[in-house]
């Protein structure tokens, strides 16, 4: 079974490890030290994107020499940033960009910017407002709201899904965000 690791970009990656494919291509099995130093620089790279921002979600899986880019951007540039930031890396052969740009759309921004006033200004959720990301992201689709990354505690991850579902105009929640216990 690989090892799954999940960690935040300030929000939810998924980082898997130490697949079978190519080592019956003949190449060399990644040390597990190499994978996570892979992991560790393909995370500082996405982190460190200009125009990254809470309504943007990055999720990635490094298997070998790939990188899998996996979530949703708000703007198409920063789907190609990701992708070219990460193919600097030293050790990375590949990568395969599976980010989705989501629709324009000024319904949605306007639920982009309600929903963060409604977690964000909340006064139990005030600190989350100190970190450059914060670590709750708010993906919006079609009016649609998905709350991805981490939160502190279960009261926090509640208190987002409640706060963000009372917003007028949006279609549904879903709370996708996991308890970070670090």
């Amino acid at each position: 079974m690989k090892p799954v690791f999940k960690g935040l970009l300030p929000a939810t990656m998924l980082l898997v490890g130490m697949a079978g494919g190519l080592w019956a291509q003949g190449q060399r099995e990644p040390s597990p030290k190499s994978q996570i130093r892979l992991q560790k620089e393909v995370r500082h790279e996405l982190v460190m994107l200009p125009f990254y921002n809470v309504f943007d979600n990055f999720e990635y899986k490094v298997d070998g020499n790939t990188v899998t880019l996996m979530g949703q951007v708000t703007r198409p540039n920063l789907k190609s940033d990701a992708e070219k930031a990460v193919k600097q890396i030293e050790g990375v052969e590949r990568v395969e960009n599976r980010i989705e740009v989501l629709p324009l759309s000024p319904n949605d921004d306007r639920i982009r910017r309600a929903v963060y006033r409604a977690i964000y200004g909340d006064a139990g959720m005030e600190r989350y407002t100190l970190q450059a990301v914060p670590s709750i992201h708010i993906i919006v689709r079609n009016g649609h709201v998905f709350l991805e990354g981490a939160a502190a505690t279960e009261m926090d991850k509640n208190l987002a899904y409640l706060r963000a579902n009372g917003v007028s105009g949006v279609f549904s929640v879903t709370n996708n965000l996991h308890v970070d216990r670090t």
